[in-house]
């Protein structure tokens, strides 16, 4: 007889009278037995008197209490299930390499990508490697999602009931699709699956107290990803006895990705960083050539089942053929292109998550980033002790040669002089505590200007580890923190809304000067509009549209943000390069350009910002402030695309995002931006655009009693 509540190492309860002396009176066998038996209730007494409970509070975020790890992710996926049980069910199917068997044909490509990669198969060999503990609670996660579909069949659409059961294995299959093969390999497929104008990004800042009004340090969490499928976040908030944890994870996944508990605190950016590569195979009789001799293919075939439109199921026969390098992922007839993905010998990805929610200082913290099963991201840090920390982490393949340009291209693929086999050690990778600085900034830019002065020599690293230079939205994030000496929590949460344009400063007065002393009439027109323009994207500004379509203009000319200026960036003037408006007439011409447009799409050229970008989303539709961070070095990001109205619409940009001062107690500010669940007809989906539009935020609940003062519903997981 098993208890799960029990603490291990903990002595049986001694026998005693009423007194409480211990009893020396002779036991017979029944009444042994019954002794036995009420020492064993008494241990599990504790579980059982603390039933796991999901409370859930006015904003459709999932408080829950148990009182072991198991029954805290069996809520976890119960819980998950009950906002996002579809999406889940979908995403589980096409980890499996099975969503064309589902739901038809148009998942075929993607199916055959994930058997071609193996990421059934080797989530197969993963459950198998993981820690019996942490095997304990990812068959947890699944039993709580398998009980809500159970107990809630109603909830979940037809269509989707053929993915259940979930196991742990389909938990792990999906989050290494989404990060080994989505995040660290093929970043483009994802921009292409959502049409997205800009790669995945994030900010993230973290404040020391040497920077912070209360002395306190300070964390800025703020990921930027598509606001659909696998890059939506989930929020919630764990408890147990030793843990008071909040934050979000990518929905389907068992462990938060970002988090802060009652100590310390973290988020991630998504690296400047290669983790995957593409060799350049030269196909010969019997394989490709290798070392100066011939290499066989391993060939392998697998059927995939495709559900027809009239509900019948065809075959579609995948040949599947690896190299030295990893799977053939494309081929020419004479050329094979394969490919090699760092970090999938590391099945570890999710414990660690686990783990690091589970520390209590930087020490433990940093041990646990140590074992680089997370494959990718960089990490900022802050706790309550007013350490700051960053990281540059993940599996950086460790190459024989070349820099980042020459391994951004395909490489030959013929010998072994250009085959990694190793990944960087932890402590070669750029990282950085409590800086001279007091604080610490990554907007998606390399880890040389994490904080300025530059603390890092580029020199000093690989040449293929990360690009040189600092882009527009990094300029911004760095500038805001530069300027500010004494930063408070109020204004940490203005910042992070900030939608000032870090390139209308650098030109607009260059550019205004010139097309009043050399433009015509259109032109001076448009200066005018652009010198009263506050300089932001906020819905209310009028002159943002303007200078948006003027660097379009350009754009379309072959003239880039960084071709603008006479002198270019330089490491050394880190927040005052680039500098200087190159050839003004051209960007004049590109001004009286568009403004021509501006006037015909919109009728006048100062429009405001908020009637052409619109935040619609789940049958809203607000005015949208925010844009992309580059090029217009705007750090409240907002991705928006064309609609059939003549206007954009949202598809990404911030997501969840938070504040969180480390003082006693803590003090924090969320928000989801598009809500804490899609499933159909949650009032949840989408309930906290009205904040988004007023660039607002939450009140983080952590205390029961808040919880309690805002509580939606109560469940109970037994």
């Amino acid at each position: 007889m098993k208890c799960n509540g029990r603490r291990r190492g903990r002595k049986p309860a001694q026998l005693s009278d009423s007194n409480g002396r211990a009893s020396a009176r002779p036991y017979t066998s029944r009444s042994w037995r019954t002794a036995i038996l009420g020492i064993v209730l008494a241990a599990c007494a504790p579980e059982a008197s603390q039933p796991t409970e999901i409370l859930w509070d006015t904003w459709g975020v999932p408080h829950i209490y148990a009182s072991t790890d198991s029954s805290l992710f069996k809520a976890f996926g119960y819980a998950q299930a009950a906002s996002h049980g579809n999406l889940m069910l979908r995403l589980y199917g096409q980890a499996r390499g099975r969503a064309a068997e589902y739901w038809g044909a148009r998942y075929l490509e993607e199916d055959r990508y994930v058997r071609t990669m193996a990421v059934p198969s080797r989530a197969a060999e993963w459950y198998v490697a993981q820690s019996p503990a942490f095997k304990t609670n990812l068959d947890a996660f699944a039993a709580g999602v398998n009980q809500y579909a159970s107990e809630h069949p109603e909830a979940i659409a037809p269509e989707y009931r053929v993915a259940l059961p979930v196991t742990a294995t389909d938990v792990l299959a999906h989050a290494m699709r989404v990060i080994h093969f989505s995040f660290v390999s093929g970043n483009e497929r994802v921009i292409r699956m959502f049409t997205q104008p800009a790669e995945p990004g994030s900010n993230m800042w973290a404040v020391g107290p040497k920077r912070s009004a209360s002395g306190n340090a300070m964390l800025l969490v703020n990921p930027h990803l598509a606001w659909t499928d696998f890059q939506l976040f989930y929020e919630s908030h764990w408890n147990r006895p030793g843990l008071n944890a909040y934050g979000v994870s990518l929905v389907g996944f068992p462990t938060f990705v970002i988090a802060f508990n009652d100590s310390l605190g973290w988020s991630h950016t998504v690296n400047a960083y290669d983790g995957a590569d593409e060799y350049r195979l030269t196909k010969v009789e019997g394989g490709y050539r290798w070392n100066g001799g011939v290499q066989p293919f391993e060939t392998s075939r697998e059927i995939i089942k495709v559900r027809e439109e009239d509900g019948g199921v065809g075959d579609d026969t995948l040949v599947i053929r690896r190299s030295i390098h990893g799977p053939v992922t494309a081929d020419s007839g004479t050329t094979a292109i394969a490919r090699r993905v760092a970090g999938l010998d590391q099945p570890g990805m999710l414990e660690e998550w686990w783990d690091l929610t589970r520390a209590n200082n930087l020490t433990e913290f940093e041990g646990v980033l140590r074992r680089l099963a997370i494959p990718m991201f960089n990490v900022i840090y802050a706790d309550r002790a007013g350490h700051i920390f960053y990281l540059f982490g993940g599996r950086v393949p460790r190459r024989p040669r070349g820099d980042v340009a020459y391994w951004a291209g395909r490489v030959p693929g013929d010998s072994t002089s250009t085959l990694w086999t190793s990944t960087l050690a932890y402590d070669e990778l750029p990282r950085l505590t409590d800086p001279a600085t007091g604080w610490l900034q990554n907007a998606n830019d390399p880890p040389w200007t994490v904080t300025v002065p530059l603390p890092f020599n580029p020199d000093t690293f690989p040449p293929y580890l990360a690009h040189r230079g600092f882009f527009w939205r990094p300029l911004r994030s760095a500038t805001m923190l530069a300027q500010d000496s004494n930063v408070t929590f109020h204004e940490m949460v203005a910042y992070k809304h900030s939608t000032r344009m870090q390139l209308a400063d650098r030109v607009l007065d260059e550019l205004i000067g010139a097309a009043r002393s050399g433009g015509g009439a259109d032109a001076k027109r448009a200066a005018d509009v652009l010198e009263r323009w506050d300089r932001q994207a906020r819905a209310e500004s009028r002159g943002a549209v303007l200078f948006m379509t003027w660097i379009q203009k350009l754009a379309e000319a072959r003239i880039g943000p960084d071709q603008l200026f006479e002198a270019p960036w330089r490491p050394d003037s880190a927040l005052t390069t680039p500098h200087g408006l190159a050839e003004p007439a051209r960007g004049v011409r590109a001004l009286e350009a568009a403004a021509a447009q501006v006037e015909k799409d919109h009728g006048a050229l100062d429009v405001p910002y908020g009637d052409v970008m619109r935040l619609r989303y789940r049958g809203r539709d607000l005015p949208g402030n925010g844009a992309p961070g580059d090029p217009y070095g705007v750090f409240r990001t907002a991705y928006y695309i064309p609609a059939a109205d003549g206007k954009s619409q949202i598809v990404g940009g911030d997501t969840y995002y938070a504040v969180i001062e480390f003082g006693d107690p803590i003090r924090a500010k969320v928000l989801t931006a598009y809500g804490n669940a899609s499933q159909p007809g949650s009032r949840h989906a989408g309930d906290q655009l009205e904040l988004f539009a007023r660039e607002e935020m939450r009140d983080a609940w952590r205390i029961r009693a808040e919880v309690e003062r805002h509580l939606e519903r109560r469940d109970v997981v037994r």
